[in-house]
């Protein structure tokens, strides 16, 4: 299988608006490919009933920022993914709308078990440095 660069997406401008909503942190390298449009479901242990835009925070743990993850996600998306060292970490990487929340989903990003946020309208945003928290949580 021949894996392919993901497609140019436009940086979203900040706006007051943005910066009032909500964010969720997610690891490295799950963040980037959630803002590119590429992973669909973002898969939880609790449900949400939001729905609506989400800012995406890239968490500084790096505990998944490996070679192995690299190259298993870029394959399960079909994407060749950036090198370890271009992934921003610690801030609000872009915006996404959480559209609905599964147990069952027919994706290739669902993991058994738990729940899959379907996500859509993936923007990237400037990078905007900012701590994360666990659960919804607001710059």
């Amino acid at each position: 299988m021949k894996l392919k660069n993901p497609p140019r997406v436009q940086p979203r401008r900040w706006t007051a608006a943005l910066a009032r909503l909500p964010a969720l942190s997610v690891r490295q390298p799950y963040a980037w490919l959630i803002v590119q449009g590429i992973k669909t479901l973002e898969n939880r242990s609790w449900r949400t009933h939001y729905r609506g835009p989400l800012l995406i925070h890239a968490s500084s743990n790096r505990v998944d920022l490996t070679e192995a993850v690299r190259a298993r996600y870029g394959a399960r998306g079909q994407v060749r993914l950036p090198p370890l060292t271009r992934y921003e970490l610690g801030g609000i990487i872009g915006c996404v709308e959480v559209v609905d929340c599964v147990q069952r989903s027919s994706s290739v990003w669902k993991n058994a078990g738990g729940w899959g946020w379907v996500l859509a309208n993936a923007r990237p945003l400037k990078f905007r440095c900012c701590k994360g928290a666990i659960g919804f949580f607001r710059m």
